[in-house]
């Protein structure tokens, strides 16, 4: 059974993520937003692709929703936290934390 602390801790220990207030959650990221995790700590909502969304929902229907509305057809995905081991929780926040790492830029050598 997962915790609001677990994620906190597994998320932080992620390369190049950090926390910050987000509204009334606390928010976990790296280029953007992967991870926020509810006031009261029993629940997160993860960023994944549509496809992801769909894998999480479909293995893990007792632990992952879609949020409602738009933000949800975008993949976002809300998690009941203690409907998930370490394992599961870390998987997909390293899942989140992925899609949000900072993308290449195409044709830049750094060079002048």
């Amino acid at each position: 059974m997962a915790t609001g602390d677990d994620l906190r801790r597994i998320a932080l220990a992620l390369e190049g993520a950090s926390e910050a207030p987000h509204f009334d959650r606390l928010a976990f990221r790296v280029a953007r937003i992967f991870a926020t995790l509810a006031p009261d700590r029993l629940t997160a909502n993860f960023m994944f692709t549509p496809d992801e969304q769909e894998f999480k929902c479909l293995t893990a229907p007792e632990a992952f929703r879609p949020v409602p509305g738009g933000w949800g057809r975008n993949g976002a995905t809300t998690a009941i936290l203690a409907a998930l081991s370490e394992d599961e929780l870390r998987a997909a926040l390293e899942m989140a934390w992925r899609r949000a790492l900072p993308k290449p830029r195409a044709g830049r050598t750094g060079k002048r």
